[in-house]
């Protein structure tokens, strides 16, 4: 039988689990003429700010759409996006990853004290950055070939795989035909393999079951306990409850951070204010 040919081409690096352009961008790894190699180690050590987003602006499509945002996440910690649609969120994610079209017109990411300006999406993973996407691109791979390669080259156990309930989608061609719940348990599990030092999380909350939603809440917990920072954009804050600590959260309004706090007060306030009436001013 024909081994099934590999989604990375040689001397190519890849770096998150969604395509752009076409390009895959699943791995951090490299493929050679000799195999793949990985990229970082898959453990991490000591303390500190991971992550240090400092005054940034982010420009799409010549819109201006995130405005002088500060936010800051250490190893083991979960920090909440919320904020309505289209106030800045994933913009963020997407610019901190490097993606194409994000472009940080002013301040600074950086991430274990290297500022991030201007690296590729492959080279920020590399240094342990994931992002996992709200609606993930079909990919021409089978799921269980995808989750084989990022399992051998990081040295992470396929058990988690079982956690996820994947067996009916494992040997489909990943997100093709998937729902939408389906789609981001399996995102998710990829970006577990891959080990993270800092994972995004878009809004893995939406769209899934009651189980899956405690799954969800679960796999955060032990990204953190391994020594992971999270941040995770929420509309609905469902998976918060699930999470054993939140160290905080920010409302985004029109682009900017209006309010930054504990994420049960902030969420009660969204609910009984709105997300326009937090960006007036007005007390909570």
């Amino acid at each position: 039988m024909r081994r099934p040919q590999s989604p990375l081409r040689p001397g190519y690096e890849t770096s998150s689990a969604l395509t752009v352009g076409g390009r895959l961008l699943t791995f951090r790894a490299t493929r050679s003429a000799k195999g793949f190699r990985p990229l970082i180690p898959p453990t991490y050590q000591g303390g500190g700010v991971l992550l240090k987003v400092e005054g940034v602006s982010i420009e799409v499509d010549g819109r201006k759409m995130v405005q002088k945002v500060d936010v800051e996440v250490d190893r083991g910690e979960i920090h909440v996006l919320l904020g309505p649609n289209g106030s800045g969120k994933t913009t963020l994610l997407r610019a901190i990853m490097g993606l194409p079209g994000y472009n940080v017109i002013e301040g600074r990411i950086i991430f274990e004290g290297r500022t991030l300006n201007g690296l590729q999406p492959y080279e920020r993973a590399r240094l342990g950055i994931a992002l996992m996407h709200q609606n993930p691109r079909p990919l021409d791979v089978k799921l269980s070939h995808l989750a084989r390669e990022i399992s051998r080259k990081y040295g992470s156990s396929l058990e988690v795989l079982k956690d996820f309930a994947l067996d009916s989608l494992i040997e489909r061609e990943a997100f093709k035909g998937f729902s939408g719940g389906e789609a981001k348990k399996a995102e998710l599990a990829l970006t577990i393999l891959q080990r993270p030092k800092l994972a995004m999380l878009d809004e893995p909350d939406s769209g899934v079951d009651l189980e899956s939603l405690k799954l969800v809440g679960r796999t955060i917990n032990k990204l953190v306990e391994g020594g992971a920072g999270v941040l995770l954009v929420t509309h609905t804050g469902a998976v918060i409850e699930y999470l054993r600590k939140v160290t905080a959260a920010h409302v985004i309004v029109r682009g900017r951070i209006v309010m930054s706090g504990d994420v049960e007060n902030l969420l009660e306030a969204v609910k009984r204010k709105g997300y326009e009436a937090l960006a007036r001013g007005e007390p909570m």
